[in-house]
């Protein structure tokens, strides 16, 4: 049976991006009905906005969603649409895999990280007034001269509820996927109520999980430092939204960067797939970036969608081109000038090719 999946080929790099990936995902053998639909700048004059309705609506009415990289048009009102698609369909889990693959350039070659990331709160929830405000005023007067008076306020908020859904999903997703621990990454010795509920949720959390996963946790300056020294002692981490952003990049950073960097943003009514990198819109019409961050997070929907088979052969033929180091664009050559190297269309032909093997 085909699945219903809603395509959002996004605008700069994104329509090749997603017309590449299609294309390696259907030679799969896995069958799509593809509702594909658009978002970014390239819409704005047509619609007046960056995110129109009818691609909620396709999102919402079939569940899940694979998105190329969208730019937020400067001056549009809108933050992010990226932000907005998670807080419109409550897509509370990013999930950031960063696995080294074998021919990457990179100083590490035993990582195999997963981040997951709480997405609708903390600093991240646009709560912050500008210097002056009646609401900032108010904030500094009640902090009673801890706060000076020509400051911006941002407010962090840490609940329960947003905490104990996030640490679910890092232990079912460990439980899930055969992994072993469970790390909770905060600075609860500075942020006491804050981040310190972040870990007491989390350890009460763990306790349903005893026997099954290791559970630990960690500040996240150590963290940093941890990932840089010794990456291969960690597991599955799970973070409030700042620190996650942050550390979900440092973790690319180890395996070779955004380029190879796959994502998800997960809720309990609809998945969006997506890469992590931007849309590059210098880069437009070139066929020149790499495709692997969208195929990958293509091979994340596969298993999202209970093609595990499926995700397993396409994860093998990506890893395959990757490390026979012919059929990869620039950005993954010993020296990006390398003549040799091939565009987006033709690293996406080498990977169906292996699938087809």
């Amino acid at each position: 049976m085909a699945h219903n999946v809603t395509l959002i080929r996004g605008d700069g790099t994104g329509p090749e991006l997603v017309e590449a990936g299609r294309r390696v995902l259907e030679a799969t053998g896995v069958a799509f009905n593809w509702d594909i639909v658009d978002a970014g700048v390239d819409v704005m004059d047509k619609y007046g906005t960056p995110l129109p309705k009818e691609v909620l609506d396709s999102i919402r009415q079939n569940k899940v969603a694979l998105k190329g990289p969208i730019t937020t048009p400067i001056g549009s009102g809108f933050r992010s649409v990226n932000v907005a698609l998670r807080k419109e369909l409550n897509l509370y889990a990013c999930l950031r895999p960063c696995k080294y693959y074998k021919g990457i350039r990179s100083k590490y070659t035993d990582v195999d990280l997963v981040v997951v990331r709480e997405n609708t709160e903390d600093l991240y929830a646009g709560v912050e007034w500008d210097i002056h405000t009646p609401e900032a005023t108010q904030i500094i007067q009640m902090a009673g001269g801890k706060i000076r008076e020509d400051s911006a306020i941002s407010i962090k908020p840490i609940s329960i509820t947003g905490t104990r859904q996030i640490a679910k999903y890092a232990f079912d997703y460990a439980l899930k996927n055969n992994r072993k621990k469970v790390t909770a990454v905060a600075k609860a010795n500075i942020m006491k109520y804050t981040d310190g509920l972040f870990f007491r949720v989390c350890s009460e959390i763990a306790k349903d999980y005893e026997g099954k996963i290791e559970y630990q946790e960690m500040l996240v300056d150590n963290m940093c430092m941890q990932l840089v020294q010794k990456p291969e002692l960690y597991d599955v981490m799970v973070f409030p939204n700042l620190y996650g952003d942050i550390l979900s990049d440092l973790c690319a950073g180890l395996v070779g960067g955004l380029g190879v960097a796959p994502g998800a943003n997960i809720g309990d009514e609809a998945a969006l797939f997506e890469p992590t990198h931007g849309s590059a819109p210098k880069y437009k019409g070139q066929n020149k970036v790499n495709p692997t961050a969208f195929i990958m997070s293509g091979m994340l929907m596969l298993r999202h969608l209970g093609e595990k088979e499926a995700a397993d052969r396409l994860e093998r033929a990506v890893a395959a081109v990757i490390e026979e180091g012919k059929s990869v664009t620039y950005d993954m050559k010993p020296d990006r000038n390398d003549p040799t190297a091939v565009g987006t269309s033709q690293m996406a032909d080498a990977i169906i090719e292996q699938l087809q093997k």
